[in-house]
């Protein structure tokens, strides 16, 4: 049995309708995955996954490859951005990324999860990402008062703008 949905997916045929393409997301119709989906006990990496393979397909819309969350993935891990992105665009799968940032970066799985657990409780504090963060919040539900970290705040994004209501 696979361990994950790219392992699964039949592609071009026989998927059924609307079905979520993970070698290749389009995510001008679709957000990638949940900041807290993890693979390998690692948060943020499937949607990392989701992005790079995005922008290798010209299917990114306005999400972007690098980002400052994206950084924290790659400094934890010690895994450089470009050679990372060399690795998705050999359209590896979910399985086989995993392995390439286990046989490339020293962690443990204690320093996984506590990383993990750090980045889904991280909080805008530098004053020019709160005012973002705070604009965005205010933009797609101002009476919502449980957006309080980075994971919550994208998530709130990606539901919203791909038509769901706060």
């Amino acid at each position: 049995m696979a361990d994950n949905l790219s392992d699964s997916y039949i592609h071009p045929t026989g998927a059924a309708a609307g079905a979520v393409n993970y070698s290749a997301p389009d995510l001008t119709r679709h957000p990638p995955r949940s900041p807290r989906t993890r693979l390998g006990g690692y948060a943020h990496f499937p949607r990392l996954l989701d992005k790079a393979r995005a922008v290798a397909a010209d299917t990114a819309g306005d999400f972007h490859y690098n980002c400052p969350f994206d950084q924290q993935f790659f400094s934890f891990t010690g895994i450089d951005h470009e050679a990372f992105m060399a690795e998705v665009k050999k359209r590896k799968t979910d399985s086989e990324m995993l392995a390439y940032v286990r046989a490339h970066s020293p962690r443990k799985p204690f320093e996984i999860a506590a990383w993990s657990a750090q980045m889904e409780q991280w909080v805008p504090t530098v004053p020019d990402s709160r005012g973002f963060f705070n604009d965005v919040h205010r933009k797609n539900a101002p009476d919502r008062d449980d957006i309080g970290t980075w994971f919550e705040w994208l998530e709130l994004d990606d539901y919203v703008t791909y038509g769901g209501r706060p």
